[in-house]
């Protein structure tokens, strides 16, 4: 039985979402100190980001590619966001895994230096991905 790959790009800007707003409120709460609530919300986003991974990884298996319809002015603001959103989706795994690797081994300093970089490049990657959906499939009606 195959799934209905229509379902994907919906489930996806979910996901990406989720781990936004994980991401944004896991902040929120290392700043008030609240460590064992920043952790729930950061190892929740690393499991909806990889749930989003997994479930992009199969849809453009199957699908490929989906070409952007809209013409004029807003085609190179798409793909500046699509490129920047691709490019720093591609640095934000490494990142995502050494922040996570080292919070959950209290090196905590190690953990700071390097969340401050991953925090805006993962908050960026999510919020875009789904900037990028909505502009593909709501706004400009794209079909795989």
């Amino acid at each position: 039985m195959a799934l209905d790959l229509s379902i994907f790009p919906a489930l996806n800007a979910g996901l990406n979402g989720a781990s936004a707003v994980l991401i944004t409120s896991g902040r929120l709460l290392i700043r008030r100190q609240k460590v064992r609530l920043h952790r729930a919300c950061m190892i929740a986003a690393v499991v909806t980001s990889s749930l989003f991974l997994a479930c992009y990884l199969y849809y453009h298996a199957h699908v490929l590619s989906v070409h952007f319809p809209g013409q004029g002015w807003v085609r190179p603001v798409y793909f500046t966001i699509l490129i920047s959103h691709t490019m720093l989706a591609a640095t934000v795994l490494p990142l995502v895994l050494l922040s996570l690797t080292s919070g959950l081994r209290a090196r905590f300093d190690r953990h700071r230096r390097i969340s401050r970089w991953t925090f805006p490049v993962w908050l960026y990657v999510s919020v875009t991905g789904v900037v990028v959906y909505m502009m593909l499939y709501q706004i400009y009606g794209a079909h795989p």
